[in-house]
């Protein structure tokens, strides 16, 4: 086969565009593969670092409209809801492994980080047997 008729026959089937494409798509692969991993290689020294163990402690400031518990003296279990006027926390509820009521007040006052005094005068308690 003669060079012209070579040429023909590489034009009439896309050659000139499907013969360099796996050499393209090699050299892009092995730029990006170098890229990555001089990126990924490359030491990290951060001011903020990330420091685990510690817990974030938010503040509610939300207010309470009423706080119900329900308190199963068969499974031992007290269950709390607290609806709030908070547009975004409506509802709180709270799960506690005891049923006497100076627990569960000492409890929510720890959890709401609130006087144990205005605890007591907002909540209303239902006992299930």
């Amino acid at each position: 086969m003669s060079t012209p008729r070579l040429r023909q026959l590489l034009h009439r089937v896309g050659g000139e565009f499907w013969l360099p494409l796996p050499l393209i798509a090699t050299l892009v692969w092995f730029t990006g593969n170098y890229m990555a991993a001089r990126v990924l290689n490359r030491a990290y020294d951060s001011v903020n670092k990330l420091q685990a163990g510690t817990q974030l402690t938010t503040q509610r400031s939300v207010t309470i409209l009423t706080m119900n518990a329900e308190i199963d003296r068969r499974s031992g279990l007290t269950k709390l809801v607290i609806k709030t006027t908070a547009p975004t926390l409506k509802r709180l509820e709270y799960e506690f492994p005891f049923t006497q009521a100076s627990q569960i007040e000492a409890a929510i006052a720890k959890e709401l980080a609130m006087p144990v005094a205005d605890v007591r005068k907002s909540i209303a308690y239902r006992i299930k047997d």
